[in-house]
């Protein structure tokens, strides 16, 4: 299986004023004859002068948030994925979507998100991990390093929590500590985007295909989360996921 990084294909800076011209990210010009037919052209609708739609992600770029649909799939048991499509492995995930993995990431590129694989081990030429890390500068870094939130209303009530929240470690039963989610971008295969292929977009236990994993130190061991008892809403309720900029909070001066 061919495999291209992200990376050097989505540009760190796109112009917001031509979104309206903007396609998907361009991959292998040459797929094999078993490749599925490339996605649609996204389509980039103007809804004011600071927001734009693709498709079913909105986007602002004042605060730089980027906003998707989605539905609390499971409040118990292990928990290995915060997000995932229909197609994903959603008996160990917390909420399902259906927006299309390729309009989600052109919405990080033209936001000026920077993907960063710094968690993804290197490949040898035969397919095989190095155990070493790609070297990523500091900004790109701090650019990959986002929010994760979650916002839905009860009773005419809107609430909005960090998704960290809504995680609980099995084992000492402590909540996630707040903290950011790592924008790694994923790969393409055959010139489609991976996540289209697999539905995973939002990994808790690594995964290099998903978008976005959770960079802990219980991210490599198994299942080491369950749901926080009396925090997550029922099954079947609608939300929003809401993904931002991180900002490590201040710490006050000593007195």
């Amino acid at each position: 299986m061919k495999l291209r990084h992200i990376l050097p294909l989505i540009p760190a800076c796109l112009p917001w004023s031509t979104a309206q011209e903007l396609g998907p990210v361009k991959s292998d010009p040459t797929p094999s004859a078993q490749a599925p037919a490339k996605p649609m052209k996204p389509s980039v609708i103007k809804l004011d002068d600071d927001r734009r739609q693709v498709g079913l992600v909105i986007l602002n770029r004042l605060n730089r948030e980027i906003r998707f649909p989605a539905t609390v799939n499971m409040n118990s048991g292990l928990i290995e994925y915060a997000v995932t499509l229909e197609k994903g492995n959603i008996h160990e995930t917390f909420l399902i979507s259906k927006v299309s993995p390729t309009d989600l990431n052109l919405g990080f590129a033209l936001l000026r998100y920077n993907p960063s694989r710094e968690l993804i081990s290197e490949i040898d030429d035969s397919g095989h991990s190095t155990g070493t890390y790609p070297e990523v500068p500091l900004p790109i870094k701090a650019s990959a390093r986002v929010a994760v939130e979650v916002e839905w209303t009860l009773a005419g009530t809107t609430h909005r929590v960090p998704i960290n929240e809504w995680f609980q470690s099995r084992t000492t039963e402590k909540v996630m500590e707040p903290g950011p989610w790592l924008y790694g971008g994923s790969d393409f295969s055959e010139g489609v985007y991976i996540p289209e292929l697999t539905g995973n977009l939002i990994s808790v236990l690594l995964d290099k295909n998903a978008m976005l994993n959770y960079p802990g130190a219980d991210n490599t061991d198994g299942p080491s989360w369950l749901p926080t008892p009396d925090k997550v809403p029922a099954p079947g309720t609608d939300v929003t996921v809401i993904i931002s900029p991180f900002y490590k909070p201040k710490t006050p001066p000593t007195p």
